[in-house]
């Protein structure tokens, strides 16, 4: 028991610690690259999008360079599903009655629909070969180009910053390497000790850890009435997860993906994803949708374990 207890504080010390760190290299970015002259739009649809999905990015590559893979798709799936479940469960009973724009109903629940296919249709045969890592790179970088097709050409002036935005870069960018590392140590750790498969703690608590961000972010965009915000961020957060947290970790090594990732956490993510575009449908997520979506959470969380 007392090693569980000390694998547990180790587990929420690192993740802590893979989050702020992730948050500071984010913000350090912005800085650096509005200094360069790089248009604030840019900005959010490339720095900032990576950013939130930069802490599964760096657990998953930690994962595959450990020799736990199967840590990865887990990563993926359960943070997609909190991101839904969850997050936009939360949203939708916080929020009331959370209206759906136009451009996130034609646009963007279309292209995370498709990215829940393809990532089933990739994984399907328990392999991730370099061909489909390079495809789903390159999914994202159309996506990403769709993005930033839509700036306004606006010039932005160059503003000037410290030498401490490179050097918290720099720190951050160690902090993210041990508290990737630390976290996948006390994962595999825990597995063992639990006798619970690690891709079943990644599915839940690696994924619960790494959907906190959003959970604030789009709680705060909420109070505020950027209702589109906190929609966009959690599409965006989805899409990304999918293409670079399964494409760049597939070109380091081997994924492994379980029988139970095949059996129940895919298709419960493709499912999901589906009953969400469904709810669009109607350009709002009413409050009794958000406590639907807060149930499928609850399932999906006691079902993983039983």
């Amino acid at each position: 028991m007392e090693q569980i207890l000390i694998n547990l504080a180790i587990f929420a010390v690192s993740l802590f610690a893979l989050l702020k760190a992730s948050d500071f290299f984010v913000e350090a970015a912005e800085n650096i690259g509005l200094s360069l002259g790089i248009p604030p739009f840019i900005i959010g649809v490339t720095i900032v999008a990576f950013g939130t999905s930069l802490p599964e990015l760096a657990s998953s590559i930690e994962a595959v360079l450990m020799g736990d893979s199967k840590i990865v798709i887990g990563n993926v799936a359960g943070s997609n599903i909190a991101n839904i479940a969850l997050v936009l469960g939360l949203v939708g009973v916080v929020g009331k009655q959370v209206k759906v724009n136009e451009h996130i109903m034609n646009v963007d629940i279309p292209i995370l629909v498709v990215s829940a296919f393809l990532m089933w249709f990739v994984v399907h045969d328990q392999h991730v070969s370099y061909f489909e890592a390079i495809l789903l790179l390159v999914a994202l970088v159309i996506f990403l180009v769709y993005s930033l097709s839509n700036d306004d050409g606006e010039e932005t002036e160059k503003t000037k910053i410290s030498w401490k935005s490179y050097a918290t870069l720099l720190v951050a960018g160690i902090v993210i390497k041990f508290g990737a590392e630390y976290t996948i140590n006390s994962i595999i750790n825990l597995s063992e000790l639990l006798g619970v498969s690690s891709g079943k703690i990644a599915l839940s608590l690696v994924a619960l850890g790494t959907s906190l961000p959003e959970v604030f972010v789009s709680l705060a965009a909420i109070r505020k009435g950027k209702t589109d915000m906190a929609v966009g961020n959690i599409l965006g957060s989805n899409i990304f997860n999918t293409y670079a947290v399964i494409g760049i970790p597939a070109l380091v090594g081997n994924l492994v993906i379980t029988d139970d990732m095949l059996s129940f956490g895919l298709p419960f993510m493709v499912a999901l994803t589906i009953v969400f575009a469904f709810m669009c449908i109607s350009k709002k997520i009413s409050r009794w949708e958000g406590m639907m979506l807060l149930l499928f959470y609850v399932f999906f969380i006691v079902e993983l374990f039983i």
